[in-house]
Parts: C-alpha cells; structure tokens; sequence
C-alpha cells in the first residue's frame, strides 16, 4: 500500500484539476472532491502500472507537498 497527496485545484468552468505531485505526469479531473479522490485512484494506479510495465522506479512520496503563497508586484 501507497500514500499519495493529491493537489486539487477548482476550475474556472467548474469542477477540478487533480495533481499528483509525487509522481510528475499524474494528472485527472473531477466533478466533486469525492470523485477526485475516486479518480485519482484510478489515476495513481494507472500510472504505477506503467512505471512498472516500462521496467522504471515508483517514487514514494517522503513527505506531504506544501501549499505556500507569495505575493508578486503586479
């Protein structure tokens, strides 16, 4: 068993943007948070599963991504 962070980001036509952070590339939309999570599911097991078929290491996640926010002069 594997525990993944997942980054979910609203979308300006509604629903949401799904990211992986710990496995670059992994990515999925939903309509609500609950079929995010079911997505990413999906999304993460896909995604193992090919690492795995083209012979590459699946990264493991060693700690939770942070959420930081900058201000820029606009």
């Amino acid at each position: 068993m594997r525990t993944y962070t997942i980054v979910v980001e609203p979308e300006e036509g509604g629903g949401y943007l799904v990211a992986v952070p710990s496995l670059p590339g992994c990515f999925t939309r939903g309509r609500a948070i609950e079929e995010c999570q079911e997505r990413a599911v999906e999304a993460i097991e896909v995604h193992i599963a090919g690492l795995q078929a083209d012979g590459e290491p699946v990264p493991e996640e060693v700690a939770a991504p942070q959420l930081l926010a900058v201000t820029v002069a606009g």
